[in-house]
């Protein structure tokens, strides 16, 4: 199924490529922020901007611009809650995390570089100055206070008192569904039907992003720390609420499923037929990594 995703990350990689190429940043900062950024991963969020909008009709290159930005606030997203103060990891993709194999202040000066370096992206993307605006508001929602950044509060949180699953789809829903949702959104956000489009999509993504997390939960339980490239112990050491938890493995398969099925419901809905995005929705949980 990754073969699925393989022309997508082949394009996001050369792209990101010749973006640092062409970025004269300092040399250390520099050299964090890529390394932050290509240590791998599946790409699966800028496949997400690109496979909407070729569904929609649009022309994929117009859509550069907003992968890359996607991309590059999940990966911030990635060296921050690796921080000792977060959740204390040290390998990432296989990989030695931002702060270990730099240092603390050079990984939270280069998440925060990563930030800004999205939004400009959106702000010189050749699109017109309304679409621009759009992407600009959709993903500034959905990694900040009303999105992602709020997620990774409660899941601090979390530790301190255990959420109920209510609680813990609420969580998850902002911590992974809003970037997952706003991959849909960028992606649409040049449709002459945006407005239209923008409540079917934004359900769909919250609730891909859900199945995500839950899957990504399964995983830590089923797979090794060699297997996964990252400490599948983390959430337990921390005292993390994951859905395997709160639920038993067999039931958290069972709501995963539940979740991939509902997604299916809610594409067919929206005014597209794309093959390929139902088989992206089956691969998020089919995925072993």
């Amino acid at each position: 199924m990754m073969q699925l995703l393989k022309p997508y990350q082949t394009r996001f990689n050369d792209l990101l490529d010749q973006y640092w190429r062409n970025r004269a940043i300092e040399p250390h900062l520099k050299a964090a922020m890529v390394y932050a950024t290509t240590n791998g991963g599946k790409r699966f969020r800028p496949a997400l901007v690109w496979l909407i909008a070729e569904a929609l009709g649009l022309p994929r290159e117009k859509l550069d611009a907003a992968a890359l930005a996607l991309e590059l606030i999940h990966c911030y997203s990635l060296v921050h809650d690796d921080l000792p103060a977060m959740d204390d990891d040290a390998l990432r993709r296989g990989q030695p995390t931002v702060h270990v194999q730099f240092d603390e202040a050079t990984a939270i000066l280069a998440g925060d570089a990563l930030q800004m370096e999205a939004l400009a992206l959106l702000v010189r993307a050749e699109l017109p100055e309304a679409i621009r605006l759009r992407q600009v508001q959709i993903l500034s929602h959905a990694a900040g206070s009303q999105g992602m950044v709020a997620g990774q509060m409660l899941d601090m949180r979390a530790t301190q008192s255990q959420p109920d699953l209510e609680q813990l789809i609420l969580l998850h829903e902002l911590k992974t569904g809003t970037l997952i949702r706003a991959a849909l959104l960028l992606g649409a956000a040049p449709h002459h039907d945006y407005d239209t489009l923008r409540k079917p999509l934004s359900r769909l993504g919250l609730t891909l992003g859900l199945a995500f997390q839950v899957q990504d939960d399964i995983l830590e339980v089923e797979q090794t720390t060699e297997q996964l490239g990252k400490d599948t112990d983390s959430d337990r050491r921390n005292g993390k609420a994951t859905f395997p938890a709160l639920l038993g493995l067999e039931k958290a398969k069972a709501y995963r499923d539940q979740l991939i099925q509902q997604c299916h419901q809610l594409l067919a809905q929206l005014p597209v037929r794309s093959p390929t995005l139902q088989q992206v929705i089956d691969f998020v949980a089919e995925r072993g990594h």
